[in-house]
This record gives structure tokens, sequence and C-alpha cells, in this order.
């Protein structure tokens, strides 16, 4: 029985091991026509669980009872509704094929905006753009135009019957699809006390900069990891191999004790010059241990060659 690593990965591939295009068109502006597939760019690694019931391990079934009647209701016989609280809508699959849904299979590239100009806010779900056509040449001439030019191009697509807003970019050798939420989707806020008239002075802002310029590094997301899914996974790996007599405690330990969350700082600046001398302790131990580890060869190799002379 494979553990639960193995089933996630399983799960993650599919039964042939390959990414299934979710969307078969064409990007198109102007005259030109770029055939591509999409393929969604991300995947959960996330367990999956199921409700059980304790006592026999049998599937839980959700079932859908209508609240007037108290009955089961069939699939085919519920519809959607609008409820606004005064009044109840009733939608039918009717009423939505009525609508004027575009069903076009060309993503259509609307503008061209320079790059800084797409704030993260407004992007969701990322996706791949394959080249479909036996000469790709028109999707690596959109790619290098994009990338000399340091556009993005805003594209109009239809998924699953909705019409999108996207931003299309160069993603290393690839072109990307990124779907875009609508301006009236962002939230306005106004909270209290990003207007406050608290003074900052000079030796604050310094030592926050100082602060800063310790934590500094290149990003590299391979060094981060769910530690949650981790332990997780070695939780039921453990049951797999052990069963219900595991004991948690034993097997995991308690984790290692934090630092009590404190309430309001009162020194700010001493609250920096800690925090900066703890970063500079940290980056200290990791280089005195990284030429600690390659000490010892050197020692030896000289201890050998006294020996060599000394004999």
């Amino acid at each position: 029985m494979p553990n639960a690593r193995g089933l996630v990965k399983i799960a993650r591939l599919g039964f042939n091991g390959r990414m299934r295009a979710i969307w078969t068109g064409s990007i198109a502006f102007g005259l030109v026509n770029v055939p591509v597939k999409l393929y969604s760019a991300t995947e959960s690694h996330d367990v999956r669980m199921h409700q059980v019931h304790e006592k026999d391990g049998g599937r839980i079934r959700n079932q859908h009872r209508c609240q007037e009647c108290g009955k089961v209701v069939d699939f085919d016989s519920i519809v959607k509704a609008y409820d606004d609280g005064d009044h109840r809508v009733i939608v039918t699959d009717e009423d939505f094929e009525a609508l004027p849904a575009d069903d076009s299979d060309d993503i259509d590239v609307l503008q061209f905006v320079p790059n800084d100009q797409i704030d993260p806010i407004m992007l969701e779900k990322s996706y791949f753009l394959e080249p479909t056509s036996k000469t790709p040449k028109a999707y690596l001439l959109l790619r290098q135009t994009l990338e000399d030019t340091d556009r993005t191009a805003i594209v109009k697509i239809t998924l699953r019957t909705r019409t999108r807003l996207a931003t299309l970019r160069v993603c290393g050798k690839l072109l990307m699809l990124q779907t875009l939420r609508w301006a009236d989707e962002i939230r306005e806020v106004d909270f209290k006390g990003v207007n406050s008239r608290a003074k900052i002075s000079d030796k604050e802002l310094e030592m926050s900069a100082e602060l800063v310029d310790s934590y500094s590094e290149d990003f590299t997301p391979e060094e981060f990891t769910d530690d949650y899914q981790e332990e997780l996974r070695k939780l039921i790996d453990a049951k797999i191999d052990q069963g219900e007599s595991l004991d948690v405690e034993e097997a995991f330990g308690e984790g290692e004790e934090g630092e009590e969350p404190s309430g309001d700082v009162i020194d700010l600046m001493e609250a920096l010059r800690k925090s900066v001398d703890s970063s500079r302790s940290k980056k200290g131990k990791k280089s005195s241990g990284k030429s600690s580890s390659k000490s010892p060869g050197k020692s030896s190799s000289k201890t050998s060659e006294k020996k060599k002379r000394t004999g």
C-alpha cells in the first residue's frame, strides 16, 4: 500500500502522469493568430482528507435537504436563485443560456501595458500556454517582443462560460496567462492608523533600514516548505505503519517553544537594536557552521603532513 506521500503524488499527476490542457484556442492580435493550449500552472500540495463516521469508519455523504418540506432533493430538481432578503428570483439553465456569453476560442489582446502597471492584488490564477502549431514561430515572436519591450498584454478569455480579464506575459521560456480581478472587486479601505502623524526620528529610520539590510537576501522559493503539511504526511505514514496505537506526543514530541507574544512596543529603538543584534548573531552562526564543516578536513591534512615530515 503506498504511503501518504505516494498517494498525494499519484493524485497530483493523474493516471497517465501528464498535465491535461483545460482550454484550446488561439492568441489573437491584429491579423496574427497564435495557436495554444492552456494548462494550470499551480497545484495544491495539501493532503486530501475525508469525513468518516468515528464508530465504523464509513464515509459521510452530504444530502441536499429542502428546509421547507424536509425531503431530500435530487440534483436534477435543484436550481439556482438570487435572494436579497426581500426578493427571491429563480434563475434556470435556460435563463443562463440566454445570456450573451462569449464562447470564442480566442484569447483577444485588448492592449499592451508596461509591466509595472499591473498591481499584484489584481492577479488570480496562473496558466501556462503551450504552442500547438507545427511551426511555433508566432509564439516565439510574441514572447520575444513582450520581453524586449517590457510589456504585458491585457487580454480577454472565456473559461467555463465565464469571460475573464487576464494578463499575458513572459515567464522564462513560456508565455503565461494570469486571470485578473475586476476593478470593482478590490476593496477601498481607509484605516485610522495609516493617517497617524506620529513622528519618526532619523535614528529610528536608520535602525529600521539596518534591520531590513540584515535580513536582505535573494528570494529562493525552494528554501521554504509547508511544515504543517509535511508533519501531517509523517503522521499519516506513522499511523499506516503503527495503527491507532501510535503515541503522537512520543513520535513527534512537543514543538519548540517560541518567544511569548509581547504587547505594544514601548521602546521602539530598543526593539530595533535587539532585532538587529539577533539577526547578526544568527547570520554569524550560519557562517561559522559552514566554515567549521570545512576546517576538520584541512586540519587533518596538515597533521598528516607533519607526521610525514617527522617520520
